[in-house]
């Protein structure tokens, strides 16, 4: 940890890069955060969790797109930036069917973008990304996912934009000698979420006593993740960054995944309310579970998931309540 030399956290305005920033603040860190504040979901919502670091102290918001190389370069530059939290991306793997050169911009070309402009920093010290579970395409639960399984068959393409950026950075490792760390993080849920998932659109829907649309038949189960306990594991991470020649990539779930239909009843006793529930066959791109073997994590962290789903989902629906009245 170098208090004098501030983190850079990328996708500072979005669910977990909010709340990583916070997490840094609170133990004395100074942050700069970025964010383009792009409308894939409500922007409003994105200001709301952007308004909740500007003003603390030892924090500044940049309104910047990682895309943008040289902007990268100059704030990396100007701010004796040596510890990067890059968790900006595209999101959403449906998205990604109709929209595929979104993905191209943030995910391959905002990836390469901070990865030119932490090469050449003297000193520096730690690059921790955003991955994601998608990377290992359709699996059944017949075992933890681990990270030496297979991860060449993304069933869609935002799953094989964050397989290539695990693919870049080892390769920028080698070149440039930049200690890094690519989390594969599983269904991560929460305070300060994201609409487009499903625990957040299916509270919204039975709160206005609307159906929800229940994929794959009820049939999917997800490693569902809360999100202190990631945080936990990303800045535990941070403060252990590997050999710059010995990139790492690295589980971050909660390895208890749960059917969607249980997800569905915690949320409805949660709530004080039962859905009414549409089966519908699976969406492309999606796959039918997630389970993460954090035995890894665990081994260099101490991470150990603590929220069970059950309280997790009353925490969501707490916060939901009071955000949306």
């Amino acid at each position: 940890m170098s208090p004098d030399s501030p983190v850079l956290v990328t996708g500072a305005a979005g669910f977990i890069g909010r709340a990583v920033a916070e997490r840094l603040l609170d133990r004395g860190e100074a942050v700069i955060g970025v964010d383009n504040f792009n409308a894939y979901y409500e922007v409003s919502l994105k200001e709301a969790r952007a308004a909740t670091l500007e003003g603390r102290n030892r924090f500044q918001l940049v309104r910047a797109d990682i895309a943008d190389a040289e902007a990268m370069a100059r704030l990396v530059r100007e701010h004796g930036i040596k510890r990067v939290v890059h968790l900006a991306a595209q999101a959403g793997v449906r998205w990604s069917i109709d929209h595929p050169f979104d993905y191209a911009h943030s995910n391959l070309t905002g990836h390469l973008s901070i990865l030119e402009a932490c090469r050449d920093v003297p000193g520096f010290q730690h690059l921790v990304y955003a991955s994601s579970s998608s990377v290992y395409g359709e699996r059944s639960l017949d075992g933890a996912f681990r990270e030496e399984d297979a991860a060449d068959a993304p069933r869609s393409l935002y799953a094989a934009t964050k397989r290539a950026d695990e693919l870049i950075s080892a390769a920028y490792a080698g070149l440039y000698a930049i200690p890094q760390s690519g989390l594969r993080f599983f269904t991560v849920y929460g305070p300060w979420g994201r609409p487009d998932m499903a625990y957040f659109s299916f509270t919204r829907k039975i709160l206005a006593g609307q159906p929800i649309e229940v994929f794959g038949e009820g049939r999917m189960a997800r490693d569902f993740t809360y999100i202190d306990d990631i945080v936990d594991g990303v800045v535990g991470v941070l403060d252990r960054p590997p050999d710059p020649l010995a990139p790492r990539v690295l589980n971050i779930g909660d390895s208890r995944p749960v059917g969607l239909m249980d997800m569905i009843a915690a949320l409805e006793t949660a709530l004080g309310v039962s859905a009414q529930k549409v089966m519908k066959p699976m969406q492309p791109g999606d796959v039918t579970a997630t389970f993460a073997d954090v035995t890894r994590l665990k081994a260099l962290t101490g991470y150990e998931p603590k929220v069970m789903l059950e309280d997790g989902l009353k925490r969501f629906v707490a916060w939901y309540r009071g955000y949306c009245g």
